[in-house]
């Protein structure tokens, strides 16, 4: 106690020796009682980060000068710059030694300067939950993203634009494809709403029962066109549009489209792919896997490259060479059954460049055959679109007598296609030639169109017959929807089983996924506009057919979408 007098009274010596008021003296002297009183021991509050070194007494001028050296956690904010002079001027502390602590401080001061300097901190520590992701590293923050169901992923882009940028590259999509996340999509396109063709999509998620709505001005005015799956993209082949009403359904003044639009559900991003030679409607549409070496892909290659190229070899004329390939068009012409040259090289010009390779990625190709011409008349030519080159390329027609296609699909390599007239024929993809398919077909009634599908390396198809009861043979009770496979053995359709609705809708829409096979149909019923969503699981032994949606989309739409309107199934 002794000892604290006596700094005491030593200290307001040395205080009254400078020419400073009384109030100041007695401030300083009871701020140094308290620092006294907290002991020797007492260290200093690490968790805060705040560091203050002595506080000096300087007398300049015939006055005193207390300073606060808030170390480099607070820095000089408020204080002015200090001249050179001031700089290089040693100052001598007047009172008690060096090591001394003053907190000349107002009440509060400390804190406050702390929290201004270590926001960040405090934030972290009052909402733990709301920045888990700022220690999250990309990969593994990626791992989580990827497992989201796709309505959930669509949500969590919306969070910033790391999760945007992240979610949105080829890597993120390419582990997203590879992996067991996707669920099946239904898209339906081409519905009619208050008389105009609307520019909307209605998407449809299995997993979870739910219809999304999906802006398409671009398709705001086309109708009649039909839709393929590529991967994640969804490809619109063709179509009219009315000249005289924009938008509506009007077959009397109609403009049909040769051009093709890519739609990505992804991103929600549409873009041009190569243009048809011929302008269709209601083309009839086959997509399928091919390797790199195709026949062909590579005979139409070599096509187009003999097409521009003319050799000349020793300085001789190419008049007597055939420019025109007049011998092999005169062997191959109005031929249903068209054979291309085996073995055919790749051959590289001089000054020509060399193509990339594409060994490592999948090549799909697009068959467009059929549909209605400019004129509305029945087209027989057909083209093939291979999505790598953005090329399309005329293959053989359809056989004279095979009459007007009405549907067809991609099974195991080969593109049917089925007629109004019952026919069957196949071709060849990977050497690009027709075959016929002699067939027994089964009983239908012919108001309705066959529909194929392809589900799991078999072929089927989808027919309307009479269905005969009670005993009595030749007595027409009900029209059913029946399934039927093709024994790609014998050449024989076999009954499968028996779908459950009335056959209401004449143009009913069927697509497959996997062993999955849905099926839409929409009807106009007392007024009132209704659609049936419909499964059938192949792998199942059963076979039974089971609805997974009713009456969501079609209450809102006209009865010209029973007509117009296409499906495509995407594993997103």
């Amino acid at each position: 106690m002794s000892e604290r007098l006596t700094g005491e009274e030593s200290f307001c010596r040395d205080v009254e020796s400078l020419s400073v008021s009384k109030r100041l003296v007695r401030s300083v002297s009871q701020k140094f009682k308290r620092k006294n009183h907290r002991g020797e021991g007492e260290e200093e509050d690490d968790t805060r980060a705040v560091s203050l070194s002595c506080l000096t007494l300087y007398g300049r001028g015939g006055g005193c000068k207390v300073v606060a050296d808030t170390g480099e956690e607070f820095g000089d904010y408020g204080g002015r710059r200090r001249s050179n002079s001031e700089e290089t001027k040693a100052y001598i502390a007047t009172c008690g030694n060096e090591e001394t602590v003053v907190d000349c401080f107002a009440y509060g001061m400390k804190e406050k300067f702390w929290r201004r300097n270590n926001r960040k901190i405090l934030q972290l520590k009052a909402a733990p939950h709301d920045s888990m992701n700022v220690f999250l590293p990309d990969d593994i923050l990626e791992m989580c993203l990827v497992r989201l169901p796709l309505t959930s992923l669509m949500n969590a882009r919306l969070v910033c634009k790391k999760w945007r940028s992240l979610t949105s590259t080829t890597r993120f999509i390419k582990m997203r494809r590879q992996g067991s996340y996707q669920s099946p999509w239904l898209f339906l396109f081409g519905v009619v709403k208050d008389g105009y063709c609307s520019g909307e999509i209605h998407g449809f998620d299995v997993s979870l029962n739910q219809w999304h709505k999906v802006g398409a001005e671009i398709l705001k005015g086309r109708f009649l066109f039909s839709v393929a799956s590529i991967q994640d993209d969804v490809f619109v082949v063709g179509g009219c549009s009315s000249l005289t009403n924009f938008g509506k359904v009007d077959r009397n003044s109609f403009k049909t489209h040769k051009g093709v639009l890519v739609f990505n559900p992804l991103t929600k991003s549409w873009h041009k792919a190569a243009s048809m030679k011929y302008a269709r409607s209601s083309p009839i549409l086959g997509v399928s896997e091919v390797s790199p070496d195709c026949l062909t892909i590579r005979s139409q290659q070599n096509r187009y490259e003999r097409r521009f190229f003319r050799s000349r070899v020793g300085g001789e004329s190419d008049v007597y060479e055939d420019p025109h390939r007049l011998s092999v068009r005169r062997q191959f012409r109005d031929s249903g059954d068209e054979v291309l040259i085996p073995n055919t090289k790749l051959l590289k010009y001089p000054g020509q460049k060399s193509e990339p390779t594409y060994r490592d990625h999948k090549r799909y190709v697009m068959i467009a055959v059929g549909g209605l011409g400019s004129w509305d008349e029945p087209l027989d030519s057909g083209e093939l679109y291979d999505s790598f080159s953005n090329k399309w390329t005329e293959i053989p027609r359809l056989p004279v007598d095979f009459g007007v296609a009405c549907s067809g699909v991609v099974c195991s390599g080969t593109f049917y296609v089925y007629s109004e007239t019952d026919k069957l024929i196949g071709y060849d993809i990977e050497r690009g030639y027709w075959v016929r398919i002699q067939t027994t077909p089964p009983p239908r009634v012919h108001e309705y169109y066959p529909k194929l599908i392809s589900c799991s390396g078999r072929l089927f198809m989808l027919s309307v017959s009479w269905c005969e009861g009670d005993g009595q043979i030749g007595r027409r009770n009900k029209a059913v929807r029946k399934l039927w496979e093709l024994d790609l053995t014998y050449l024989s359709w076999g009954e499968i089983s028996v779908h459950p609705d009335a056959p209401m809708d004449w143009n009913a829409t069927f697509v497959a996924d996997k062993s999955l096979i849905f099926g839409v149909e929409m009807f106009k019923i007392f007024g009132q506009v209704l659609d049936f969503l419909t499964m059938c699981d192949m792998s199942d032994t059963r076979t039974s057919w089971s609805h997974i949606s009713r009456n969501h989309v079609a209450h809102e739409l006209d009865a010209a979408s029973c007509m117009t309107k296409s499906m495509a199934v995407l594993h997103l």
